[in-house]
């Protein structure tokens, strides 16, 4: 059996451009992608902490040490430049890789900068940057 398991976060970014007439899905800094291990391509799920939007995209690397994150298309109508957002990558995996897996889970700062990576999350953890 397969289950759908969280392989990565990013955790309170903050959106730096919503473009509506781009063809679609959500550009990210090249260095954030990697330091979580998400791939160009790769499917994704953005979560709206300012209004409660959820929303199933495709990544696109920005420019390296750009710290851009900015939502592309239809995606752009659900985003402000400003909104904080989590982005979460899963993986389909099998009970001996679940025994083993560890998530990346950028927690980031006001200006999209990682202030730390995790491996887990606990119960109760507020995250306030």
């Amino acid at each position: 059996m397969f289950r759908t398991m969280m392989k990565a976060k990013i955790h309170r970014a903050t959106v730096t451009e919503a473009n509506l007439n781009y063809v679609g899905s959500v550009t990210i800094d090249e260095e954030l992608l990697e330091r979580v291990d998400i791939l160009p391509n790769e499917k994704v799920q953005i979560v709206n902490n300012n209004n409660g939007a959820r929303m199933e995209t495709y990544v696109i690397p920005g420019p390296r040490g750009s710290r851009t994150v900015c939502l592309n298309g239809a995606a752009a109508r659900l985003v402000q430049p400003g909104d904080k957002v989590i982005i979460i990558a899963y993986a389909l995996m099998d009970e001996k890789e679940i025994a083993n897996h560890r998530p990346r889970i950028a927690i980031m700062g006001e200006e999209n900068e990682i202030i730390e990576v995790i491996g887990e999350e606990l119960h109760g953890t507020v995250i306030t940057s």
